[in-house]
């Protein structure tokens, strides 16, 4: 449908299918060179009420079936939800697991932290495809890129974050010129949300990759660099920190918060990853010269959570085989297959 206003000069929207089209093509590629026996399995544990939830799973699974891969949901009572996750983890059938949050919200678990927490960091390091898990928390924060020791598995990053890269990259943000990990140098990113499953984690990607990283939220804002958070420069505020930025991504879930588009810098790109957009498009598009806005990321994440499976089928088949080694925070072989397999 075309738009029913007149784009700025060089403005343009972004559809999700463009950006996840080349991905697409990648996975439906690896897919066909498996028998269908060896075609790795998502199990997504759904323990609660939210028609969200509900039809992200069922576009998971129309996906995955398009895609060549195994896609099962398994609905729980929320009491039996560790009891599922654990089943989950033991099973050789099952190569990678979500489960839709919340669940039980800001609930404490008895070890401390949230419920929600203690689930996340429970799920096996070799089947977490949402990369959500403490260990691959700890290498994002790090800046650990692998698994292993030897460098020969990378680690899984979180779909949604992972997603906003990738956009980034097929927009040009990203400069090939320079090497992995500064190909971000000398730009500014302002994200506005700091959740622990997406704002956050992509400030640290964002940073990692070489940017300087204003991460706002509703409570407080902090300037991401490489290895740092810091408070921003005293004078600082949320319209100078995104008039000067490349890169705004906004996750506000509400259509309560709109971002003023004046503020967005000609040339800038902008990725709205809320359920409901937190910026009017046709200001934005018809009044900024040469900006780039995507206003859903849906299926660019879900080509993400393939690739991770994916990734976690080629790391870890034969799980059992590899152990935790918590002096160097990798996984590696056992030796002379001895040993049983720890923290995985």
């Amino acid at each position: 449908m075309a738009a029913s206003y007149e784009l700025a000069p060089g403005a343009r929207k972004v559809t999700a299918d463009e950006v996840a089209k080349p991905f697409i093509d990648e996975i439906q590629a690896a897919t066909s060179k498996l028998s269908v026996a060896e075609r790795p399995k998502l199990v997504g544990l759904l323990a609660n009420n939210d028609p969200a939830a509900q039809k992200y799973a069922d576009w998971t699974g129309r996906t995955f079936r398009r895609d060549g891969l195994n896609f099962e949901v398994r609905q729980v009572d929320p009491d039996d939800l560790e009891k599922a996750l654990e089943d989950a983890n033991s099973d050789n059938s099952v190569h990678g697991i979500m489960i839709y949050y919340p669940v039980f919200g800001d609930r404490p678990c008895f070890h401390g932290g949230s419920y929600d927490d203690s689930l996340r960091d429970s799920v096996s390091l070799c089947k977490d495809v949402e990369g959500l898990c403490h260990f691959y928390r700890r290498t994002l924060y790090r800046n650990q890129r692998f698994v292993d020791a030897e460098q020969a598995r990378k680690c899984v990053l979180p779909c949604t974050p992972l997603a906003v890269i990738k956009i980034l990259e097929h927009l040009g943000a990203y400069d090939a010129q320079h090497p992995v990990g500064n190909r971000l140098a000398g730009k500014v990113a302002t994200v506005v949300n700091r959740s622990e499953v997406v704002g956050r984690p992509l400030a640290a990607m964002l940073a990692n990759d070489g940017a300087t990283v204003y991460s706002v939220d509703i409570k407080s804002t902090y300037r991401f660099v490489r290895g740092k958070v810091e408070p921003p420069p005293a004078d600082a505020t949320t319209e100078s920190m995104v008039r000067q930025s490349d890169v705004v991504v906004l996750g506000v879930p509400s259509d309560k918060y709109k971002m003023d588009p004046a503020w967005i810098k000609e040339g800038a790109i902008v990725v709205n990853v809320a359920s409901c957009k937190n910026i009017d498009e046709a200001t934005l598009l018809s009044t900024r010269p040469g900006v780039r806005f995507i206003g859903v990321v849906g299926k660019v994440t879900v080509a993400m959570l393939e690739r991770n499976l994916l990734r976690l089928h080629g790391n870890f088949a034969g799980c059992e085989k590899l152990m935790w080694n918590s002096a160097l925070g990798t996984v590696a072989p056992m030796s002379n297959g001895q040993g049983s397999p720890r923290s995985t």
